[in-house]
């Protein structure tokens, strides 16, 4: 039998039972999508401001259960949308192809928080046909693979090449899930192993990849399937090479800033516990070495519930902001993007998020220390497990139920 879809999966406690979502709109033209479920004047609000600031959704399609949907260098008219059981479909100029890009069902351990996760395509991708992919396999181990593309819309099954696998047999969740390049250099986030409360300390233990964000250079080197750029931070420091941050619970999405101004910064959505959920933004450099602070912290609140956590070690890197699941029956949030997107002249340097159960897209104002301004947009979107950018900066947000929208001026 099918084990539960990711709808369980992005909840903070596995065993907690998902509380009813919002309908999507499934309109297929531009519509201001927060259709009030009520008649309260607090709905029509919404509403109304979704219409002053601008924005809309635009269903693009609808899919198996998407979780992540990215654009590739040098092919702007190409849409790519990852499928939570092992495929990845291939959209030119809005339209679905009928083949998809990538099939991987066999090697993908599909349910749950389990599955295929993201990909993600390097800046040279138009010239080295290379392309990753993060997913869980059979034997429960976070995996990512290289592939390379025979066609513009149609990549090579057999070029499979294994590039990390992490061990994650014990527990079924906190995957993690997030590929993202940023120059030559790939980062993923990786859960901190499941179960509650981080039973092995695993996020603090910086001898395990598990509860981390990792930086390598994915091409092989001297029989070697990646390497470690020599400017990570425990590079001939006590600890494993390969890890950037650490401290983290289940970043299951994070992206890049790099709109704002200054160096580039890191924007992570750290699923939390029972209570807490929390919106990490650091620069990239400052993010070199942190401690984020799971499991001495939940947010900004000193965690002690299951398995105890761990003391304060000091020095950890404080969220920007941080919600109560007591807001709207929150659960778990879905990270976004800062939206680069100019056309979206209300939310131009604004970063997009929304939580599972709620629904509803937020935005709110990233700052070094504190977020400001967080509000909701007037938009709902049922069960939203990710979003995403194509080439063009547009940005994009997947429903587990199916639809895939833009987000578009109105």
């Amino acid at each position: 039998m099918r084990r539960p879809s990711l709808a369980i999966a992005l909840v903070v406690l596995a065993s907690l039972a998902l509380p009813a979502c919002g309908s999507a709109d499934t309109t297929s033209g531009p519509t201001s999508a927060g259709a009030p479920t009520t008649g309260s004047s607090e709905a029509r609000g919404d509403a109304a401001a979704s219409a002053k600031r601008g924005v809309a959704l635009k269903r693009i399609g609808s899919f198996s259960e998407p979780v992540y949907v990215t654009g590739a260098p040098g092919f702007p008219q190409l849409l790519f949308v990852v499928e939570q059981s092992g495929r990845i479909v291939v959209l030119e100029n809005d339209k679905r192809l009928a083949k998809p890009f990538l099939d991987i069902r066999g090697p993908v351990n599909d349910g749950g928080e389990q599955g295929l996760l993201s990909v993600a395509f390097p800046p040279d991708y138009a010239r080295s046909k290379r392309f990753y992919v993060y997913y869980t396999a059979a034997s429960g181990a976070i995996t990512v693979d290289e592939f390379r593309r025979g066609s513009a819309t149609r990549a090579l099954p057999g070029s499979r090449r294994n590039v990390i696998s992490i061990p994650h047999a014990e527990n079924e969740n906190h995957n993690g899930g997030q590929l993202q390049f940023l120059g030559d250099l790939l980062f993923l986030g990786t859960g901190d192993g499941g179960s509650g409360g981080d039973p092995p300390n695993n996020a603090q233990n910086r001898n395990v990849l598990l509860g981390k964000l990792l930086r390598i250079d994915p091409r092989p080197s001297g029989g070697r399937p990646y390497t470690v750029p020599s400017s990570n931070p425990f590079v001939g420091r006590p600890g494993r090479d390969e890890i950037y941050s650490y401290g983290l619970r289940n970043p299951f999405r994070f992206s890049f800033d790099t709109v704002t101004g200054g160096p580039p910064r890191i924007a992570i959505g750290d699923v939390g516990q029972n209570r807490i959920e929390e919106i990490d933004y650091t620069t990239v450099g400052r993010a070199n070495g942190a401690n984020f602070g799971w499991d001495a912290f939940e947010g900004f609140a000193p965690y002690t519930e299951d398995s105890g956590g761990t003391p304060d070690p000091g020095g950890t890197v404080k969220p920007i902001f941080a919600y109560q699941h007591s807001r709207g029956g929150s659960c778990s949030i879905t990270g976004g993007y800062v939206v680069a997107d100019r056309n979206l002249r209300s939310l131009y340097r604004r970063y997009v998020y929304a939580d599972f159960c709620e629904g509803e897209l937020r935005s709110l104002v990233p700052h070094l220390g504190r977020a400001s301004d967080d509000r909701k947009l007037g938009l709902s979107v049922s069960s939203p497990s990710g979003f995403g950018e194509d080439t063009r900066h547009r940005l994009y947000v997947t429903s587990l139920e199916g639809p895939v929208y833009r987000l578009v001026p109105r």
